[in-house]
């Protein structure tokens, strides 16, 4: 009797957190219409994405993320309560904490729809401008701004070593990848992110949706790596692009990976992450807006999180993914952004009646997702 009135308040809350999430449903679901009409109106339905992503996002958010959480909660409640990890344990799977747990990890099988849409959009940008116009008068604003040389020379001078090289570009695909998606599954299932978690998940769908689809379709261009192919001048970028060559075939290679990018344009397919466009950066905003929110939190830590923000605005224009200016106007839209959220939606927390676990005794073991 008791495990079924545990059965049943876990459905009742789950139920209620689901409800309480209707808005981003319905967000995604508006995101979602207004891409697959895209693709109708273009003909090009062959460069949709949305497949890839539920497949990757089933097992990246359904699996191996949940597993990690459960396995550090367990493990870091038996370190830090001692005797009382048996009441922890009962705690983090409380119905509440596991309906809270649950609604969230469907609301990030519901984020891969978006991001198979972001992604399908960023497909068909060079159709509507016939390919990429903007390079040359990005290029030679950016050398403007910093004193007539392209930004990735006065990098160059202090990193260009191939040891340098292949740690920027673990940081750039790997690292950033890990800390982006991370905070997002932590802001999504975690109760302690539960009373900035729409604000946050508002702020990130507007930082792909207007840097990366908006903006960037307003204002399309290739970046470095792509400028001689798309431009005719294949001097201007030639060394850098010699010298990121000398990272071959590994799996974090950044040659290999434009190389990949090129290839699905070309052939007009869709793949994982493909579509090419440099202005405005999406990496440098997505890190650029949780440095924001963590500044808001607390300046120390929100300085060391702009510290690493100047660190991929400096990574992307190196790897020669952007023109410096792509990662300058990122940040500022993503200032905008934090600004916008935070003024229209005041601390939203969830639903009053599907309530989160209280923290006393065992609260620590909740808090780690």
């Amino acid at each position: 009797m008791a495990s079924d009135g545990k059965f049943e308040i876990f459905l009742r809350e789950t139920a209620a957190y689901i409800r309480a999430d209707a808005g981003i449903y319905f967000f995604i679901a508006v995101y979602a219409l207004a891409g697959i009409s895209l693709l109708h109106l273009l003909q090009a339905g062959e460069r949709a994405a949305y497949g890839i992503y539920v497949g990757s996002g089933l097992f990246m958010f359904g699996l191996v993320m949940p597993t990690v959480v459960l396995v550090f909660d367990l493990c870091w409640s038996v370190v830090r309560f001692g005797r009382r990890r048996n009441l922890a344990f009962s705690r983090f799977l409380s119905p509440r904490r596991l309906a809270y747990l649950v609604s969230g990890l469907l609301l990030m099988q519901a984020m891969t729809i978006f991001f198979g849409t972001f992604t399908s959009i960023k497909n068909v940008l060079p159709l509507l401008h016939g390919g990429f116009p903007y390079d040359r008068l990005h290029a030679d604003i950016d050398a403007a701004l910093h004193g007539g040389v392209d930004p990735w020379r006065l990098i160059q001078v202090a990193w260009g070593s191939d040891t340098v090289r292949r740690l920027v570009e673990w940081n750039y695909h790997l690292g950033w990848s890990s800390i982006c998606y991370g905070t997002l599954f932590f802001m999504v299932t975690s109760p302690r992110a539960r009373r900035l978690r729409t604000r946050y998940l508002v702020g990130f769908m507007l930082v792909w949706i207007i840097v990366g689809n908006l903006l960037a379709g307003l204002f399309l261009s290739a970046g470095p790596a792509f400028y001689g192919l798309v431009t005719g001048d294949g001097q201007r970028f030639a060394e850098q692009l010699q010298f990121l060559a000398q990272g071959g075939e590994t799996a974090d290679g950044t040659a290999i990976y434009q190389k990949y990018l090129w290839l699905a344009y070309i052939n007009g397919t869709a793949g994982l992450a493909t579509g090419i466009s440099a202005f405005p950066s999406v990496h440098v905003a997505l890190i650029g807006l949780n440095a924001f929110f963590l500044y808001a939190f607390s300046r120390k830590l929100g300085m060391i999180a702009f510290a690493y923000v100047a660190f991929v605005e400096l990574s992307s224009v190196y790897l020669a993914w952007h023109y410096a200016i792509d990662g300058y106007a990122a940040i500022a839209v993503a200032g905008l952004i934090f600004v916008a959220v935070k003024k229209w939606l005041p601390d939203p927390g969830r639903s009053a009646t599907a309530r989160p676990p209280s923290r006393p005794i065992a609260s620590q073991a909740l808090t780690a997702s």
